[in-house]
């Protein structure tokens, strides 16, 4: 599957999700300030095998899908909220940055997707690598991603 970020003025970016058949569909990001919340899952999921947003898209749910509530998914959805909070405020150790997603599973009621040190750093560096290579993109560039 491949994942077309597309960088745009106002208060929305654009993911065109492109599937193995051919058909797409397009989504809008709205701005963060960062990366698009959507790029954060693509290096968190790229790196983990746990089910979240994009591997539900890749099975075949719409783009534009409510989130449905399992708790794999709720578990990957708060791995990249807790990344997202890193690249907004700054690195933090390792065991602090697993403690902060395993007590926001917590908090929410269903469990955590196993996640090493190893994990946690492949997935920085992921980020690391977007958020230059989107940082690089004037208006209406795209970053394309193979998911």
């Amino acid at each position: 599957m491949e994942l077309i970020f597309v960088k745009r003025a106002g208060k929305f970016d654009e993911l065109t999700v492109v599937r193995e058949d051919g058909v797409s569909e397009t989504i809008s990001c709205p701005k963060q300030g960062i990366i698009p919340h959507d790029m954060a899952h693509y290096a968190v999921e790229s790196v983990l095998a746990h089910r979240g947003f994009l591997s539900l898209v890749q099975d075949g749910l719409r783009a534009d899908f409510a989130a449905q509530g399992g708790d794999s998914e709720a578990a990957i959805e708060r791995l990249v909220e807790t990344f997202q909070a890193e690249m907004w405020g700054g690195r933090v150790p390792v065991t602090d940055l697993i403690a902060t997603y395993e007590h926001a599973c917590e908090a929410r009621g269903h469990s955590v997707a196993p996640i090493s040190a190893e994990d946690v750093e492949a997935i920085r560096d992921r980020l690391d690598d977007l958020s230059r290579r989107w940082s690089a993109l004037a208006l209406n560039e795209q970053l394309k991603l193979e998911f």
